[in-house]
């Protein structure tokens, strides 16, 4: 009886244990915190892509989204190489340099929630380097390194960002305000 039992029971797992994982595959859960940059490097695939397959029409997701990561079989091969390619490039410095106004935020004034315009919650991620931009200007997703600051990930928008500025979060009220304003030099990363 006892192996009787632990048969079926293994069965059981078998089928549906490994079912619901294939059902699932090409498929991602967005988690707190994500970006479809962060999102599209995972799954080795572009920005672009991600936002196609799921229709898409900003770079704004929210937690518990389920997103296609992968198109049709068809489909995918091309752009996989392409992003390889794109991937090595930016490896070379394909990037393009702007001088912007540098200001910074935090996550805890009254009446903010902490949740950026692509969904990632700074009060949960308090050491996330994510700055707030134009996105006409820099695209959200962008990998952006700002000098004084390192390397981050362009994924919030303000009502102040217009044109050529930036908003670089730091958690710390005190240290926002040691940043002031400047005038920086930046390097955008294409996606």
């Amino acid at each position: 009886m006892k192996k009787f039992l632990l048969l079926t029971t293994s069965a059981f797992f078998l089928v549906f244990g490994f079912s619901g994982a294939a059902s699932a595959a090409g498929t991602y859960q967005v988690k707190s915190g994500d970006t479809l940059w962060s999102i599209s490097k995972k799954h080795k695939v572009t920005v672009s892509q991600l936002k196609s397959w799921n229709k898409l029409k900003s770079d704004t997701i929210k937690p518990k989204q389920v997103l296609k990561t992968s198109g049709t079989a068809a489909k995918t091969a091309s752009p996989v190489k392409t992003t390889a390619v794109k991937t090595a490039a930016a490896s070379s410095a394909s990037y393009k340099t702007m001088t912007v106004k540098a200001t910074a935020y935090t996550a805890s004034c009254k009446g903010c929630s902490g949740i950026t315009a692509t969904g990632i919650n700074l009060k949960k991620n308090p050491n996330a380097k994510v700055i707030s931009v134009d996105p006409k200007v820099i695209p959200l997703g962008s990998k952006v390194y700002v000098p004084g600051y390192g390397m981050a990930v362009a994924g919030d928008t303000g009502g102040a960002m217009r044109g050529k500025k930036i908003d670089l979060f730091i958690p710390s009220k005190s240290k926002a305000q040691l940043w002031g304003n400047r005038t920086v030099t930046i390097k955008v990363y294409k996606k």
